[in-house]
């Protein structure tokens, strides 16, 4: 079997074996010394915390990780950027003392997060800490910054991404060498964005991570309907329901907010506010055309992606179609508990127990190592 080099060259690639939590999949040399570190290191849950529900919720608790997290605000260096005419979103920078020198991490947030999201700031803080210039990503009207563009923003909308690592880290910083990691709605997004570019992605990526990507839009609006999740379906619309109103208030000759109680389930939000706004014929054209999985298989760049069998929010069944496997740029860790963004794991002696955020950093270091040699 064959793949391209990083000089698009060929060279052979390898056959791994594997583990519980790294399927067999066959992989570019660059990824085979990572999948080996990997094996090594499965996902052990917390003890009190085994079940996907109580990995989701427990990771979203802020009193266990404020005295590590805590002193962080005033080191990031905030900043606008000009995503298109009309629109900024807000961007968190904390650099290392020689920037031009160093890899940097861009870190994008999931559905209704924020740059202050607890997994965000969590892997800023590793990943500056081995060396990473690091950069926390506000898609459009998070971070309270409704007033900074007139549109919503949805699981499409790659091309914020692309001007913030072009324009904005490639462009003005002149880095070249950079990673970026999604989680969640934003690992769909970054898995979308890479595959699309094929071939030509920017000379200055240099790796791509994906926690809990929801890489089948559809599918995961059919699941935030079982009854099991009725508590983070009303806890997202709740708070796009707030969104809205904000919108509405901002620009009243946009957004619609009458009846608004009405929409129950994230299908009707997306039919009512995502599809029109977001130039999408209805729902159902929008989860075909803004889901990854039909690009995974022109992923040309070194990329990770991390999903838990037990996630109640993504589908885990897409993860096993063979365009993940079958694309040796593109290393898939499949554990079997974990949570949707959760991976709070039993204690270990020379990490934390965020073992996503552990492995994420760990994957970029790795790449960024063997670019050195």
């Amino acid at each position: 079997m064959e793949t391209l080099s990083d000089k698009g060259n060929l060279t052979g690639v390898v056959t791994e074996c594997a583990a519980p939590h790294v399927p067999p999949q066959v992989l570019a040399p660059r990824l085979v010394k990572i999948a080996r570190a990997f094996r090594a290191k499965p996902f052990v849950p917390h003890k009190l915390f085994p079940g996907g529900h109580a990995q989701t919720i427990v990771a979203t608790r802020r009193l266990p990780r404020y005295k590590s997290l805590r002193g962080q605000r005033g080191i990031f260096e905030p900043r606008l950027v000009e995503v298109e005419p009309g629109a900024r979103v807000l961007i968190k920078c904390r650099w290392q003392a020689d920037r031009s020198n160093a890899p940097t991490l861009l870190l994008i947030h999931g559905l209704e997060g924020s740059s202050e999201s607890l997994y965000m700031r969590g892997t800023a803080q590793k990943a500056f800490r081995k060396g990473f210039n690091v950069v926390r990503m506000n898609m459009r009207n998070c971070g309270d910054t409704e007033h900074l563009s007139r549109t919503l923003y949805h699981s499409g909308m790659t091309g914020d991404i692309h001007s913030v690592l072009t324009d904005e880290l490639a462009g003005r910083e002149g880095l070249s060498e950079i990673y970026v990691a999604g989680f969640s709605m934003s690992g769909n997004m970054v898995l979308r964005l890479v595959g699309d570019y094929g071939d030509e992605a920017p000379r200055a990526l240099a790796g791509v991570a994906a926690v809990s990507p929801s890489i089948d839009l559809s599918g995961c609006a059919d699941r935030i309907e079982w009854r099991e999740n009725t508590v983070y379906r009303w806890s997202f619309l709740r708070s796009l329901r707030r969104r809205v109103r904000r919108k509405s208030r901002l620009h009243p000759e946009l957004y619609d907010a009458r009846g608004l109680w009405r929409v129950r389930t994230q299908r009707q939000f997306d039919e009512r506010y995502t599809a029109p706004h977001g130039g999408f014929r209805d729902a159902a054209d929008y989860y075909v055309r803004a889901s990854s999985l039909r690009v995974i298989a022109r992923i040309r760049v070194p990329t990770l992606i991390i999903h838990a069998s037990d996630d109640p929010i993504i589908p885990s069944e897409p993860f096993s179609d063979p365009s993940i496997a079958d694309n040796p740029e593109v290393l898939l860790v499949l554990t079997a508990r974990g949570g949707h963004v959760g991976f709070v794991a039993d204690a270990t002696e020379d990490e934390d127990r965020y073992w996503a955020e552990n492995r994420v950093v760990e994957f970029c270091r790795m790449l960024a190592d063997g670019r050195q040699k």
